[in-house]
């Protein structure tokens, strides 16, 4: 791996840690300015609708650039978004308590758009790491990204809860304002070598649009992508439950206080996974630890709520929080060998889009199941009658048993993944790909 790529994911972390900062920091500030859960509720959605609707875009952006260039064009429209939000914090005054102004979701709208501008270098840095590290090494590049990944989490809600205590929204804005600067100052001086964005065989690319027609036939032209892509949307699907219900479930069994240290605690798993892939990678077929380590996380899912022990819950958590960047960096590691460089930003965006719409559908969806169905179930339902006896009743078991089903049905989707056609065709097809053509010594040298 290269100078080159080191400081760009040294770049990438500190804009990550200031966009996500800055996001968590909203959501804090919001409920202890309004007391509504609604407005938290509303801002998580619009995040994530917005995530999942922008990779078609961002994609295309990226693919059309080169990738330093669109990396700065990211830090200019935050550090912009930033500012406005900055000026719009001081003008609003008393008007950013009221749920109902539209002051306040004017600010929000500025901060969600600085936040999510920051993707575009998400999808950037992928492509970065098949033009700057040699295909033999790329599965532990992306377990470096993994665990630039798993700092920027760690350090988030710490940075921004001491943020908003200290001095609200203001203090957070000129942190962001004046990291985003510092980081564009950065990227400036690091020299990426790069070529001018060209077709599959060197041929001009396409007009400057959202080519979706385009990206399914280069996505559906690979055997099994198309089955990859929607496997991992159905494991976010039932991730979403995580999203969900883990902290009503933590809260169950812990103060909040304790709860959040202990999560702290876990996230230094994301650093540690990212370390060891790094060091060791992910094998001579990515697919297989893909499937392998989904395998053993769902496995944990149906134990690790089997009995009311915050011992367990946080033994599970951990290994759960452990193989998630295994999982991750197999599947970037396999598109970045089967699919074209001039098409690489599309399709991670046509990923970004389809993947990440499925966690917020399950989340919203199954909230209201688990008050309804799971709870008075293990409360006073069947379920308590029929299981009760050792697996406990009352609410807290209701979402405990959500996670358990949640596990066997994520089990047998990858063990019946595990026996596909899919699957094989997918893994011949890494086997045998050629070394894309950018890969030129002087990139990776």
């Amino acid at each position: 791996m290269t100078n080159p790529f080191h400081h760009i994911l040294g770049n990438v972390l500190v804009a990550n840690i200031t966009n996500f900062t800055v996001w968590f920091a909203l959501t804090f500030w919001i409920y202890l300015e309004t007391q509504s859960v609604f407005a938290t509720g509303m801002i998580a959605g619009l995040y994530l609708v917005a995530t999942a609707g922008s990779g078609f875009w961002f994609g295309s952006i990226v693919d059309h650039n080169r990738k330093k260039r669109v990396m700065l064009g990211s830090s200019v429209a935050s550090l912009v978004f930033y500012a406005l939000a900055f000026g719009a914090y001081h003008l609003a005054g008393d008007a950013l308590s009221d749920v109902s102004s539209a002051m306040l979701w004017a600010f929000v709208a500025l901060v969600l758009l600085g936040v999510i501008v920051g993707n575009l270098r998400s999808i950037a840095l992928t492509t970065l790491v098949t033009i700057l590290v040699p295909a033999e090494k790329r599965d532990k590049a992306n377990g470096l990204v993994g665990m630039v990944s798993g700092i920027g989490f760690l350090t988030t809600s710490v940075i921004s809860g001491f943020l908003v205590a200290w001095g609200g929204m203001y203090y957070v804005l000129l942190f962001a304002i004046i990291a985003m600067a510092l980081a564009f100052l950065h990227l400036l001086f690091v020299r990426v070598p790069e070529e001018r964005p060209a077709g599959a065989q060197g041929a001009p690319l396409a007009p400057k649009r959202i080519d979706i027609r385009g990206t399914i036939a280069v996505v559906a032209a690979v055997p099994g992508l198309f089955a990859l892509i929607f496997f991992s949307t159905f494991n976010n699907f039932l991730g979403g439950i995580f999203m969900a219900l883990m902290d009503a479930y933590g809260l169950s069994l812990v103060s909040v206080q304790a709860w959040g240290l202990l999560f702290g605690f876990l996230s230094t798993a994301f650093i540690l996974s990212g370390i060891v892939i790094a060091r060791t990678g992910l094998g001579k077929n990515p697919l297989r630890t893909l499937l392998t380590v989904n395998v053993l996380m769902w496995t944990t899912c149906i134990f690790f709520t089997i009995q009311p022990s915050i011992v367990l819950l946080a033994a599970g958590c951990f290994v759960w929080f452990l193989l998630g960047p295994y999982a991750e960096a197999a599947e970037q590691t396999t598109l970045q060998k089967v699919v074209p460089l001039a098409r690489q930003g599309r399709v991670f965006g046509f990923a970004q889009s389809v993947e990440q719409a499925a966690s917020p559908l399950s989340a919203f969806f199954i909230g209201p199941v688990t008050q309804f169905f799971f709870i008075p179930l293990m409360t006073t339902g069947a379920g308590a009658a029929a299981i009760g006896s050792w697996f406990g009743t009352g609410p807290a078991r209701g979402i405990a048993l959500v996670f358990t089903l949640a596990g066997m049905v994520g089990l047998v989707a990858t063990i019946l993944a595990f026996r596909s056609k899919a699957y094989r065709e997918l893994s011949k097809r890494y086997a045998i790909a050629p070394m894309p053509a950018s890969d030129a010594p002087a990139a990776a040298a």
